[in-house]
């Protein structure tokens, strides 16, 4: 997709560690590759704008010093080879969402066990699946190569999706028949 690449050349103070911790997350967050010690590469491409912008302040307001360059490899290969390590970290945080996908549908087959049929753990498990929601969109952002555990990571959040509207359907059933017993 793109043999272009932005490097950021990050330095901090050492104390306080919790901007270097800030910055750390924030890059982390915005899908950079970690190349070592304050180096960082992605690719150039728009989604990444706002994350190394965010990382760019964050950096200068904890009084280090940030530097952008815009890079390519030198023989042809290069390219591939940060393709290939920038795919490897978004196969990881697809498998680390995949877990998460197990985790909710877990949740809910407990929650459906024990009949825990309540507007309050329906809310709660919403919410989750937002939180599922916006963590595959962001990583779709990111993924731009296309990294093979992408589509099975869009079919389980339609699976986390089914699952809850399926357990939203028990609660209101269980909430209507829950009101009927009282009149």
């Amino acid at each position: 997709m793109t043999d272009r690449w932005l490097v950021l050349v990050i330095k901090l103070p050492a104390e306080p560690s919790r901007h270097r911790v800030a910055v750390w997350r924030e890059l982390r967050k915005a899908g950079a590759l970690s190349l070592g010690q304050g180096v960082w590469a992605m690719p150039d491409v728009p989604a990444f704008a706002d994350g190394v912008r965010r990382a760019i302040e964050l950096t200068e307001r904890a009084g280090g010093q940030a530097v952008s360059l815009s890079a390519a490899g030198r023989e042809p290969q290069d390219a591939g080879r940060f393709e290939v390590m920038f795919t490897a970290a978004r196969s990881e945080d697809w498998a680390e969402f995949l877990s998460d996908c197990a985790k909710f549908d877990a949740e809910l087959a407990k929650e459906i066990r024990i009949a825990k049929f309540t507007l309050a753990e329906l809310e709660e498990e919403e919410q989750s699946l937002e939180r599922l929601r916006r963590w595959h969109r962001d990583l779709t952002a990111r993924d731009v190569f296309g990294a093979p555990e992408a589509a099975l990571a869009g079919e389980r959040l339609k699976e986390c999706t089914a699952a809850c509207e399926d357990y939203a359907e028990r609660v209101f059933a269980a909430l209507h028949h829950n009101d009927g017993e009282g009149a």
